[in-house]
């Protein structure tokens, strides 16, 4: 019934929903435009790759502490009010970074800069789902959907670029205009339900934000920093496991205990939105995971600028935002959503079998056009759907509640997604590395052959018979490296892919059971 006096129409609706796109633009293409940037970054600010790997983690711990929080804050402080402010801190910490004189001055302004914008992901979300009314809930989750799938598309070329023409600083100042406009319409245009009353300041669960707060920024640390510090043989990480392990424990319990809970875990009872928060943490993976496992693959491997290897995600990117509408359309019409979600699951694991088979140590460019294309469909078929699904039962307050369970799973598939695929990587690295060694024995004729034609072209160069000799070696010895590697990025692509297929049973035969609660809701209606 409150959702009622919040759907919009005419050019008052065009207006919410390009700003609400425009703040999940900001949030998530800040979220990867920075990784072009980390060498500059390094030179400039004198720090090591350590240290400036925070500048990345720093943004993602801000991010996921606030995202569960985002629909109590809405309710505590109006969502107009609470969106604007946070798209206010959001560009205020981005021109701090602009602006950073040291390293952990930035790692600390990129956590502030993260706290704002997280509420921009979920909030977005919310308001574009309760400015359309019920029967075109599909088609908002479309256009919703076109800055999530695209926005980490965009930051690595649009990173590259400004790398390559400007400096480093110029990433954060560009979100000072796009957050003033859209500050500005936010508190002309957007409306704020009439939950319920606010809370008192002793009525606040400040123990659920502190366990919350906890238990995910030590989540959060483990899976950046757990590949470069080797997981478990580090104190540190093994602290911050256990520490996260018994925050969630306590901080579940007391969410469920406590009068006013902070994050109301309750609305999980909802099965369409249970499945949906395992299904947005599977898409968090395959998206997250593969936007930084390919422009990795063609910048260590086939040596492209940052900019060349942004621009090769965008058509993928452009087949994402063709689908989407027709995808809500689809869906709109009666199309169910557990059998769209399996097809872009096949979709997407033919994606990452083709991958499989087209890496190499010299891949041409044209080689992946295709391949993209189909990550591109099996994106926009899984996106709507899933997302529609979540919050297809969900009423007033519930639907912001839903947004922030579905943000935040998404969130952390993606790091779950990038740990795992950065320590599968490392492991299977070992593995290729030790097994190439074995056959390139000095015993073997054919090696040795091939090391003394290399000592033959380098002494050719005019190189001395000792030295050429060691360059030959060391030319061996980074073909091995380099085809290792290959094979790495290929197990990598197999893994995923197999994932994605061995989730399709589950999405069939649990969604079906969950559809029914649609429609008895429906009939309740």
């Amino acid at each position: 019934m409150q959702t009622d006096s919040l759907v919009e129409y005419g050019s008052r609706r065009v207006i919410i929903t390009i700003t609400a796109i425009f703040c999940a633009l900001l949030e998530i293409v800040d979220s990867t435009i920075v990784n072009v940037a980390l060498n500059d970054m390094k030179g400039n600010l004198g720090a090591t790759l350590s240290e400036v790997s925070w500048v990345i983690t720093a943004y993602a711990i801000g991010n996921v502490i606030i995202v569960p929080m985002t629909s109590w804050l809405s309710a505590q402080f109006g969502r107009r009010n609470y969106f604007a402010v946070s798209i206010i801190i959001f560009t205020f910490f981005s021109f701090m970074c602009g602006n950073a004189h040291g390293i952990w001055e930035l790692v600390a302004y990129r956590f502030l800069q993260g706290l704002g914008g997280g509420a921009l992901l979920v909030t977005s979300q919310t308001i574009i789902t309760e400015s359309y009314p019920p029967e075109k809930r599909s088609m908002a989750q479309a256009i919703y959907g076109l800055g999530v799938i695209i926005g980490p598309t965009l930051g690595p070329p649009l990173g590259g670029y400004i790398v390559d023409h400007y400096t480093w600083p110029y990433i954060f100042y560009i979100n000072i205009p796009i957050g003033t406009i859209a500050a500005l319409l936010t508190l002309q245009f957007v409306r704020s339900p009439k939950y319920a009353a606010k809370k008192a300041i002793s009525e606040i669960d400040f123990l659920g934000i502190g366990l919350l707060a906890i238990s995910v920024g030590a989540l959060q640390y483990v899976l950046e920093r757990g590949q470069e510090d080797d997981w478990f043989t580090n104190t540190t990480i093994t602290v911050l496991a256990v520490t996260s392990f018994f925050g969630f424990f306590f901080f579940i319990w007391r969410e469920l205990t406590t009068k006013n809970p902070i994050v109301e875990l309750r609305v999980l009872k909802n099965g369409n939105l249970r499945v949906g928060t395992i299904l947005s943490f599977i898409l968090g993976f395959g998206l997250y995971g593969s936007t930084f496992i390919i422009p990795l693959y063609v910048q260590s491997t086939l040596h492209w600028t940052p900019q060349q290897a942004g621009a090769l995600m965008i058509p993928a990117a452009l087949t994402t935002a063709f689908m989407m509408p027709i995808i809500g359309q689809m869906l709109a019409r009666g199309a169910k959503q557990q059998y769209l979600v399996a097809l872009g699951m096949i979709i997407f694991f033919i994606y990452s079998f083709w991958g499989y088979k087209v890496l190499t140590p010299d891949t041409s460019k044209d080689a992946f056009f295709w391949m993209l294309i189909f990550r591109g469909l099996g994106m926009g078929m899984l996106f709507i759907p899933i997302t529609s699904l979540s919050l297809s039962t969900l009423k007033g307050q519930q639907i912001g509640q839903g947004a922030s369970f579905t943000g935040m799973m998404r969130q952390l598939g993606g790091s779950f997604g990038i740990a795992l695929i950065t320590t599968y990587m490392a492991r299977q690295n070992v593995v290729h590395k030790t097994y190439l060694g074995t056959n390139l024995s000095m015993d073997n004729p054919a090696v040795m052959q091939r090391v003394d034609l290399m000592k033959r072209s380098f002494m050719a160069k005019g190189m001395a018979p000792d030295l050429a000799l060691q360059s030959a070696y060391k030319s061996l010895d980074y073909t091995l490296n380099n085809q290792a590697g290959v094979q790495s990025y290929m197990d990598v692509f197999l893994f995923i892919g197999v994932m994605f297929l061995i989730c399709i049973p589950f999405v069939l035969v649990v969604k079906e059971n969950k559809q029914k609660v649609k429609i008895d809701m429906g009939d309740m209606h």
